[in-house]
């Protein structure tokens, strides 16, 4: 084997980036795990998580985070501040390139996640975690018998809307067009629903409160008419951007920019994995994302030792 800087790096260090270094850094592999702004990725701003295994009084985002780096890092695990700009991945030895010089490694793991889709309005980034959020699964349980909205009319926020209502009394359907995008038995279940109250040709148009949400601003994009409902939380989906911005060419990804690996973590270019929310999954939860980097730890292994051999 040529020499490199590292047998493994981790660019990523969210759920599945520290559970990736952890597994990787406890079989002896020489790694590193790039972060370019602090570790925990989407976690580090959710309030309360509920429903990671483990916890059954539930733990802090921060917390939770916490824990997850200060395990990886008792295993040897090195985490550097450092930005991947982008990646040469045309030969064996893969090239890092960051802002301040450039890595060498034989295996890649990317961990990158994905950004939720914003809105841009006013309220938005202000009560995010304080009451507007973009995953039922995680806070549903919050806003149980009180009056929630949700924006989006596809599988997703469908699919979410009818999750909250096992919570909620009440979710306001906002979304632009007179017909939604979800798939048909999705659609019928919610107009059969009566805690869904869809508002057609509608878009959210602001988010308000003191230190919470307390109501929302609504406007027909059709007629023109605004409404002020008062609501307990706003839940938002309008999509997710995957953060692989850095990935220019050699790799594939689908058609919304998702890495596509195999059950083995595997993406189209030999030692390069994908684990987490940047990757083409049809769960984004800290549990699998903890699963994709343990299995993406496990191949990179796998893989050096092949290199060895």
């Amino acid at each position: 084997m040529k020499n490199v800087d590292y047998e493994l790096v981790i660019i990523g260090g969210g759920p599945a980036g520290l559970t990736a270094g952890l597994y990787a850094a406890r079989s002896g592999l020489k790694v590193v795990l790039l972060e370019k702004f602090m570790t925990g990725g989407q976690i580090i701003i959710s309030d309360w998580v509920e429903n990671y295994p483990g916890f059954p009084e539930g733990i802090s985002g921060q917390d939770l985070v916490q824990r997850f780096t200060d395990q990886a890092k008792r295993f040897g695990l090195m985490i550097e501040s450092k930005e991947a700009v982008s990646v040469d991945l045309s030969k064996p030895i893969k090239k890092i390139i960051l802002k301040d010089g450039v890595l060498t490694t034989h295996t890649i793991i990317i961990s990158t996640g994905a950004s939720p889709k914003k809105l841009g309005i006013p309220g938005e980034d202000m009560f995010y975690g304080k009451g507007v959020s973009s995953c039922a699964t995680c806070d549903a349980p919050f806003y149980k018998d009180r009056v929630v909205a949700a924006v989006g009319g596809g599988d997703t926020a469908v699919k979410e809307s009818l999750y909250l209502t096992k919570f909620v009394k009440k979710v306001y359907l906002i979304h632009r067009r007179d017909r939604l995008r979800a798939e048909a038995i999705l659609q019928k279940r919610a107009f059969n629903n009566e805690k869904i109250e869809i508002l057609w040709d509608s878009v959210l148009t602001g988010i308000n409160g003191l230190t919470n949400v307390e109501s929302i601003d609504v406007e027909n994009v059709k007629s023109g008419e605004k409404k002020k409902l008062s609501v307990d939380g706003c839940f938002i989906w309008v999509g997710e951007i995957p953060n692989t911005k850095f990935l220019t060419d050699g790799i594939e990804l689908d058609e919304k920019g998702f890495v596509v690996a195999d059950i083995n973590m595997e993406a189209s270019v030999p030692g390069v994995f994908a684990a987490g929310d940047s990757r083409n999954t049809p769960l984004r939860q800290i549990a699998t994302a903890v699963g994709d980097g343990a299995i993406a730890a496990f191949s990179a292994g796998q893989y050096i030792e092949n290199l060895k051999k």
